[in-house]
């Protein structure tokens, strides 16, 4: 784990009470806007929305350094979310510290969620520093999860990013990026793992991003599938230690090849810590990245134009981070964000609605209590209005 120049960037959170509660957020034109605390008082929710309307959660609970994982999904039309399921098979085998190292999640063909997180750092010859890249997914009765699975073969040397996507087509797609046997940020790599059966079998982890680019050591990365089979891979390098750029990874071959370019560029002597989302709605995916204390969004395909939700934050704002975007039938644009956060330290969740064309709807949002390591997720449902979880 990276200290001293990570710390300097890093984002937080303050959480929540045993059952989830539905807040008021400001009126806005659009979409209606929820809030709503994750359930029993866990931080870094994940929630992705299945073809059938049904929501799927997980959150992380307990000690950051070693805690643990839980599931909990709504279907459509119900107030209540189930009760939950431990993700990991092994007890207190998840990470969180850093909020970039949190699990992620995705959901695939008929409604399988898969999850994907670090373990606890392990001693290994020459990655005194490397965390086990665990796996599972929901068994065949949707009762639980299967015994969690390492992923990793030889690309070690982790630190803060991996994700996992999924289609409707039994693709399931693992990534995280590591230094294999050449240590330092600028050979560090994005390695891709696949499964063509729904996550049953992998294979081996493969290198998908360009060799010069390196890799952001303790930054985040996520991953998404869109409904046109497009995997996209959203990444910060650290080319030659000082580009930090975001960079953006596409595969329309199933993660046979891909396409890189910079989607924000970034000259920074440190590793910010930075983490990424991605959403589709209304036919349109989007990205959402954060740089130098500002969050942006963008819709992929052609320019990728920087949409910035409101005006530089002033001295007294303290950085905004980890940005979590949601997109709703009718093109409107939720974008959430954490302030006044740092390394071990809480703050609060923002938000603002946004139209079809990337214009403010209503004015930006704000709750207080986000807890140490937390971050918002968002979703949209199928009337197309939002919530911010948190």
């Amino acid at each position: 784990m990276r200290s001293s120049l990570c710390a300097t960037y890093v984002a937080l959170t303050l959480l929540s009470p045993a059952v989830p509660t539905r807040l008021a957020a400001p009126p806005a034109p659009g979409a209606n806007i929820q809030l709503l605390r994750t359930p029993n008082s866990g931080i870094q929710p994940q929630t992705v929305v299945d073809a059938s309307g049904t929501v799927h959660m997980i959150y992380f609970k307990g000690d950051a350094k070693a805690g643990d994982i839980e599931y909990v999904r709504r279907a459509a039309g119900s107030a209540d979310f189930s009760q939950p399921l431990r993700v990991n098979s092994i007890p207190q085998s998840a990470v969180a510290i850093g909020t970039v190292r949190g699990p992620q999640l995705a959901v695939g063909r008929n409604g399988r969620a898969y999850a994907i997180w670090f373990g606890p750092a392990t001693k290994t010859e020459g990655h005194d520093d490397s965390m086990p890249v665990f796996f599972t997914r929901l068994d065949d009765s949707s009762s639980g999860f299967e015994p969690q699975r390492n992923l990793v073969y030889s690309a070690t040397g982790t630190d803060g990013g991996l994700s996992v996507a999924a289609d409707q087509n039994g693709n399931v797609y693992a990534v995280w990026h590591a230094t294999g046997d050449t240590p330092g940020e600028e050979h560090r790599r994005v390695y891709l793992e696949r499964s063509l059966d729904d996550g049953k079998t992998f294979s081996r982890e493969s290198p998908v991003s360009p060799k010069e680019l390196g890799a952001c050591g303790c930054c985040g990365m996520r991953a998404f599938v869109d409904s046109r089979g497009m995997l996209s891979i959203l990444f910060r390098a650290a080319a030659q230690t000082i580009h930090r750029d975001m960079t953006l990874l596409t595969s329309l071959d199933k993660g046979e090849t891909f396409q890189a370019r910079t989607v924000s560029s970034w000259e920074l002597n440190a590793c910010p810590m930075s983490s990424a989302s991605f959403t589709e709605g209304s036919g349109k995916s989007f990205a959402a990245w954060e740089k130098a204390g500002q969050v942006y969004f963008s819709p992929l395909g052609g320019k990728l134009d920087e949409l910035s939700p409101a005006a530089l934050p002033s001295a007294e704002q303290m950085l905004r981070k980890h940005p979590a975007i949601a997109a709703n039938r009718r093109g409107e644009v939720l974008l959430a964000w954490t302030e006044g956060t740092g390394w071990a330290k809480g703050g609060s969740v923002a938000w603002q609605l946004f139209d079809v064309t990337g214009k403010p709807l209503g004015t930006r949002g704000t709750a207080a209590g986000l807890a140490v390591w937390g971050l918002p997720s968002v979703f949209a449902d199928a009337a197309g209005n939002f919530t911010v979880v948190y």
